[in-house]
Parts: C-alpha cells; sequence; structure tokens
C-alpha cells in the first residue's frame, strides 16, 4: 500500500458524514466500505465523531501538502 491518498481519505470522510447524519434521525447506519460492512448507531456518536475529526484532519493534512512548506507557530523579533 502507498499510504492514504486524499482520494481515499475523503471517501472516507463522506462516508462518516453520511453515518453522522443518517444517526441523527435514524437509530442506525450501515457503511459499506466495500470490502467490509459495519452498522453504527447513537450509541456510537462518540466514534463516528472521532472518525470525521481523523478523515477530516488527514483531508487537510493530504490538501496543504499540496501547497508546499507551512510555517506553523513562527514568531519573529
Amino acid at each position: 500500500m502507498a499510504g492514504i491518498t486524499s482520494e481515499h481519505a475523503e471517501a472516507q470522510l463522506a462516508l462518516w458524514l453520511a453515518a453522522d447524519a443518517a444517526v441523527s434521525s435514524n437509530q442506525s447506519y450501515t457503511i459499506d466500505t466495500g470490502g467490509s460492512k459495519r452498522t453504527v448507531t447513537r450509541a456510537d456518536a462518540l466514534e463516528i465523531r472521532n472518525n470525521i475529526d481523523y478523515w477530516d484532519n488527514w483531508c487537510r493534512r493530504l490538501d496543504s501538502s499540496r501547497l508546499g512548506i507551512q510555517a506553523i507557530g513562527v514568531i519573529t523579533r
């Protein structure tokens, strides 16, 4: 495996966002990743939120890597 691609991260983020939307109005939602299926319920809301944050961070990292080097926390005097 070559690593996580932007397309993969965005697809995973979309799956977890759909799960979040579904469990907010229903009791459960099944995520089908092609290779496996998983059913999440309202009780899994924290796990859903954690996965949204995880994949959103990957999307942001992969997107910013296209922009080049970024300086974070630079202090000039």
